[in-house]
């Protein structure tokens, strides 16, 4: 197949395709349409991808339907896990540069994602034995009784721009120990990581169709996504209308769907926690990314009596945080990814100072100048209020909104008081508080005296408008599988 050329700045070896990979190939669009990618620290086009829509996209699929006929045994998939697990930790600078380049996170912050990445296929190499028939130990109907996991079909993967790599390695990982096919569409914003994470797919010698790569705006592609009869998942990252949108055009094909929506995370610091700690993990959560994370604190409730203190120390923190090229040395901070999400925190900013709130660090940001980047200052507002805006909708930035209050009942009704429930922290003393108080919190995750987010070990999802499915843990796996029960006389 003829490969045109097409821009690439960044010289990579795991770059030597931008394109889609279809059937066990690399291919351009057949309309020959191309997108550019821009380095949102710099507005500059870093790499030139191809457009692609339905006509691609049915190949696709068509090509992972044809591979399920050839089932892979536990121990190839478990050996192809482990294989690509070492190519990912072998290759974490350039994967980790690539990512700085098109999402603007910096350097150390994009490599610790291409060890997360890694980790997952490491975890479901070492698990796959769970997926091996289970007979039963009793003999019910008196019959003998085996319980077969089969894989779910082919399993289209739509991943975000926040974790360019790490999400498609979430779902890749399971689907591929489920043995599924799968067809995988990534942002248009960040398309590279995922090219790149094909070169080293590439290397494993899959079976044709196995995993296939197309690129573009949703549109077309996903509409086949939905339709076509031999997608039997679909597992998406992303917002909720888009989420809502995948359940309305699947609903008449009866596709099974795994959505990771949107977030709306409560901190909450009780007066009896460990002050600094809680500063310190909050910093971490919060502007980790630019604060464009579905996990990251969003409404910081800190307890009255110590809310000054906290303010205080929260602050000075933030005031070391080093904005910059995520290429640069000393950056902890990089760009927002693009002027949209510029203009959203700033709106959230804007709408909280106008309604009574105090900034107590960030500035008046600068207008993005071309070619400048898409930088907003990290900032922290004091004496945020529920009619602001920033608390009942999530902000996706560097933005710091501390609300206070007086109870335990209190915090824990407007911790609630959201339609979403994926992440939620508790910082607290007392271990009897901090048991009562997440048992009442509807949020999937939950970090105790931490701000942590998922780990590839135990099962990460929503609730509510948040979504349904897990990744991570041995329950990551079941959105991928069918279960077939054999009863024998």
């Amino acid at each position: 197949m003829k490969i045109t050329g097409m821009l690439n700045m960044l010289k990579s070896p795991l770059l030597a395709m931008t394109h889609g990979y279809i059937d066990g190939q690399w291919c351009e669009a057949d309309s020959k349409q191309t997108m550019p990618v821009v380095n949102p620290a710099t507005g500059q086009k870093i790499a030139i991808v191809p457009v692609m829509g339905r006509d691609e996209t049915t190949r696709a699929v068509d090509a992972a339907a044809k591979a399920l006929a050839t089932p892979a045994s536990i121990e190839q998939r478990s050996d192809w896990l482990a294989q690509l697990a070492d190519l990912i930790t072998e290759h974490r600078a350039e994967l980790g540069r690539i990512i700085t380049h098109e999402h603007g996170k910096p350097l150390q912050e994009a490599q610790g994602e291409a060890d997360y990445a890694a980790s997952f296929f490491r975890y479901y190499a070492g698990c796959i034995d769970h997926l091996k028939p289970k007979p039963l130990a009793d003999r019910p109907r008196n019959h003998s009784w085996t319980v077969y996991y089969r894989p779910a079909g082919v399993a289209a993967l739509i991943t975000p721009w926040n974790f360019p790599l790490a999400m498609l390695a979430k779902k890749f990982s399971a689907a591929l120990a489920a043995d599924c096919c799968c067809v995988v569409k990534p942002s248009s914003k960040t398309p590279l990581s995922m090219v790149a994470l094909f070169s080293l797919i590439d290397k494993l010698k899959l079976p044709h169709g196995k995993a296939n790569l197309v690129l573009g705006p949703a549109g077309e592609i996903s509409d086949v996504l939905c339709e076509h009869p031999a997608v039997r998942i679909i597992s998406f990252t992303g917002s909720t209308p888009v989420g809502k949108k995948l359940m309305a055009d699947t609903a008449p094909h009866l596709k099974r769907l795994a959505l990771e929506l949107g977030g709306n995370a409560p901190f909450i610091v009780f007066e009896d926690a460990d002050m600094d700690r809680a500063v310190d993990q909050l910093v971490g959560n919060k502007f980790r990314g630019a604060g464009q994370t579905c996990v990251c604190a969003n409404r910081i409730y800190v307890q009255h009596s110590i809310a000054d203190v906290f303010a205080e120390k929260l602050t000075a923190q933030v005031n070391a945080i080093k904005v910059g090229n995520g290429m640069d040395d000393g950056v902890t901070m990089g760009p927002l990814i693009d002027r949209r999400a510029f203009d959203k925190v700033k709106r959230h900013v804007d709408d909280a100072i106008e309604h009574g709130a105090t900034r107590l660090t960030g500035g008046v940001p600068e207008e993005p100048k071309a070619n400048a980047g898409n930088f907003f200052p990290p900032t922290v507002l004091r004496g945020v209020t529920t009619k602001m805006e920033c608390v009942n909708n999530e902000t996706f930035g560097p933005l710091a909104a501390i609300i206070e209050f007086q109870t335990e009942d209190e915090v824990v009704e407007a911790a609630n008081r959201t339609e979403y429930g994926l992440a939620a922290y508790v910082f607290t003393g007392s271990d009897e508080r901090a048991a009562r108080v997440i048992s009442q919190l509807s949020f999937g995750h939950v970090g105790h005296n931490t701000g942590s987010g998922p780990t590839a070990e135990a099962p990460f999802g929503g609730m509510k408008h948040s979504g349904f499915g897990r990744e991570g843990g041995l329950e990551g796996l079941h959105d991928f599988i069918e279960t077939q029960s054999v009863p024998r006389p």
